[in-house]
């Protein structure tokens, strides 16, 4: 019996370069940076081609891979991302994730950049939705370094700082793996403005519990 319930291919195509448009529109990707994927089936992966930006894909543009990382059908001569492995070792780590988002959120890669996480609880944000993001240290791209550095860090978090390089978020459906990329952006601006003014105040462990209690997180 399958584990994954059998995702419309075509829906999942159009809602991949829908993700890409608000990626590129809100400038967390620049030219052709970042990746999406989605789990379609128990052995089936569609993901965003190399080589063409995310705010102008259309659907036929999207590969289809297997677990392995093998190309099962591309439009032309599309080929998968070279950050394929990364993805592949999330779905591997973590079976209730169905989509991950790779991208360059400028001020969440500037604390990757800076070896800094947002690892604290310093919004009700942080604790009940995309929770706390430590920084991987630095891997080199394209290879399995990088997913291999990210393992250890997968099934305690949904939303990682990937040093001197960028950002990775996912989660049970694309969606919550795209809000998370935003959430994970915006909390940056909100501790970077809060570091400036020469305080951050964060939740204390009464305050984080309270939160948890409520929201069953």
């Amino acid at each position: 019996m399958s584990n994954f319930p059998v995702l419309d291919e075509q829906a999942v195509r159009e809602e991949i370069c829908e993700v890409g448009r608000r990626l590129y529109q809100l400038f967390l990707v620049a030219a052709n940076d970042g990746n999406i994927s989605v789990r379609i089936s128990d052995t089936e992966i569609l993901m965003t081609p190399t080589n063409i930006s995310k705010g102008y894909m259309t659907p036929d543009d999207i590969v289809k891979l297997d677990l392995a990382g093998n190309m099962i059908s591309a439009n032309g001569n599309h080929k998968a991302s070279s950050e394929r492995r990364m993805h592949l070792a999330i779905y591997r780590e973590r079976q209730d994730v169905r989509g991950v988002v790779h991208a360059h959120p400028p001020t969440a890669t500037g604390f990757a950049v800076a070896n800094v996480s947002l690892d604290q609880p310093f919004l009700p944000e942080v604790v009940v939705r995309a929770g706390v993001a430590p920084v991987v240290p630095y891997a080199i791209p394209g290879g399995e370094e990088l997913p291999n550095s990210i393992v250890p860090y997968v099934h305690d978090h949904n939303s990682l700082l990937l040093g001197n390089h960028g950002a990775v978020t996912y989660g049970p459906t694309l969606r919550d793996a795209h809000f998370n990329m935003e959430t994970l952006e915006l909390n940056a601006r909100i501790f970077l403005v809060a570091h400036q003014l020469g305080h951050i105040e964060y939740l204390n462990d009464a305050q984080v519990e309270a939160l948890r209690e409520r929201y069953g997180c």
